[in-house]
């Protein structure tokens, strides 16, 4: 099963409002979602977004995969940033496999 971060819209026909959910890549846009992770409210000047960090990076760590708006929205509120000093540096130990 692969797990996707998107949008699933919410809201009236001329006021949309957005959840940032995790769902399977197979479920329609509007349908069945595994969890909620941050709202995005486009209405608003300047536009809303929130995030649950510690969810999306739980989540990115299980394999999920976001949407380039998702991704955008996330990179924006530091969760790449926050993964990638987590997950911090790999050591490689070269013994003669490496050129010198």
């Amino acid at each position: 099963m692969s797990l996707r971060i998107r949008l699933q819209r919410k809201g009236k026909k001329t006021q949309p409002f957005y959840s940032i959910v995790i769902a399977n890549s197979k479920s329609p846009r509007d349908g069945k979602f595994i969890d909620k992770i941050g709202i995005y409210n486009p209405m608003t000047k300047p536009y809303l977004v929130e995030v649950n960090v510690e969810k999306a990076i739980y989540w990115l760590e299980k394999g999920a995969q976001p949407t380039p708006t998702v991704k955008s929205f996330l990179s924006i509120q530091g969760v790449c940033y926050k993964q990638h000093v987590l997950n911090g540096v790999k050591k490689v130990i070269c013994d003669n496999h490496c050129p010198s």
